[in-house]
């Protein structure tokens, strides 16, 4: 089976050795880890992952031989017993039905009358219109339909929630993945004009020779470097509902490692907030403050979110409205501070762009970012790219 995990590692890309094989045996010989598949997974990751990039394909090589890994789930911060939440009954409504359940319009009531039923449900409820259960019009629980909810575990089925409880795993974007076509790469090089300015210059000793052969006095010639030496901050949304982007996503993000020097990539959910990650395993654990790369990245840095832009209002605008955590700052003050900062930006969408009028929250961030959004299509990056070209 070692031999068969080797040989899915180098299929999938992962430039492992013999060498580190027998690393990783004799590490096993000498019980440096206790006898566990979990032990056994950080152990093996450790051996044959030099680069975070890689983790997302070691991790498809070790679930196709080893059969995955189990990880151990949070507890419920709400305490809701399991079979409170199984769906047993879908229900589904009309049309007509459907248009006579109101939402609230109220996010602080919402919460309000969450933490009311909290303190009085004792049992379990499937198909009614007030307690957290399935089925049903209550706005609390799953399976059912409110326009205006909290969903408590499930699936989502009608993308109406203003706030999801429950815990999700988002994996890395793969930085390496191979593309399909050099256009992106090509669209990304419009930038390189500002790889021309000043030092970005190199000096082109053959043709410095020749020149001052020719004319008789020092003749210098420069050539531009040949990798673009503009500063990117890339902030990366994943999860939920760009989970159907991925592949686009992470063929911009392998075209963006080639192409610039100086880039700095981090992730969020939905929309920035307090906090952003780098690894989404260990997104709770190794959060990076946006007020420290405020601080740390100066105005010259060009800013690019990637994101479908589409979530519930109260995720831009309410503090409290993060679908994962209690935001004391609405997700538009953050934009602001971005935007302030990072003058040139844009916010690119891998929605297609006559469906971006369809959410309330495209079109906000759309007007936060004076109209800098743009599909992501070749002809999308080239105007994007065209706009952080210009001097801010």
């Amino acid at each position: 089976m070692f031999h068969s995990f080797v040989e899915t590692l180098r299929r999938v890309g992962l430039p492992v050795s013999i060498r580190e094989h027998l690393v990783l045996i004799e590490a096993i010989d000498r019980g440096v880890i206790e006898p566990s598949l979990d032990a056994f997974y950080h152990l093996a990751r450790t051996t044959f992952v030099k680069d975070e990039a890689m983790v997302d394909r070691f991790d498809r090589a070790f679930g196709e031989v080893f059969g995955g890994i189990a990880t151990a789930s949070g507890v419920d911060p709400l305490h809701l017993p399991a079979d409170w939440l199984r769906a047993v009954a879908e229900r589904y409504l009309s049309p007509e039905d459907m248009a006579k359940i109101a939402p609230t319009g109220d996010w602080n009531r919402l919460m309000d009358l969450l933490r009311e039923r909290l303190a009085e449900q004792d049992e379990a409820h499937h198909g009614g219109s007030k307690w957290i259960g399935t089925g049903g019009t209550s706005p609390f629980g799953h399976g059912g339909y409110n326009p205006e909810g909290v969903r408590i575990g499930g699936q989502g089925r009608h993308k109406r929630a203003v706030k999801v409880w429950e815990q999700r795993e988002f994996r890395n974007l793969d930085n390496g993945r191979e593309l399909g076509t050099r256009n992106l790469k090509v669209a990304l090089r419009r930038l390189r004009r500002f790889a021309r300015e000043g030092l970005a210059d190199e000096l082109d000793l053959d043709a410095t020779i020749a020149g001052t052969a020719r004319r008789g006095w020092l003749d210098v010639a420069m050539r531009p470097e040949r990798r673009n030496a503009v500063k990117l901050l890339l902030f990366l949304d994943v999860g939920g509902s760009m989970d159907p982007f991925v592949e686009q996503v992470e063929e911009l993000f392998s075209a963006a490692t080639a192409e610039f020097r100086q880039l700095e990539f981090f992730y969020f959910h939905n929309c920035v907030y307090e906090g952003v990650w780098r690894d989404n395993r260990r997104r709770f654990a190794e959060r990076i403050a946006t007020a420290d790369l405020l601080r740390t990245y100066g105005a010259d840095y060009r800013l690019v979110l990637v994101g479908d832009a589409a979530m519930s209002p109260y995720e831009l605008v309410q503090p409290g409205g993060s679908v994962e955590h209690d935001n004391e700052e609405a997700g538009a003050v953050w934009l602001q501070r971005m935007t302030a900062h990072w003058h040139s930006a844009a916010w690119i969408n891998p929605v297609p762009q006559p469906q971006w009028d369809w959410t309330h929250s495209t079109r906000s961030i759309r007007d936060l970012f004076t109209d800098r959004m743009y599909p992501l299509t070749l002809a999308g990056l080239d105007d994007a790219m065209r706009e952080l070209s210009r001097r801010r």
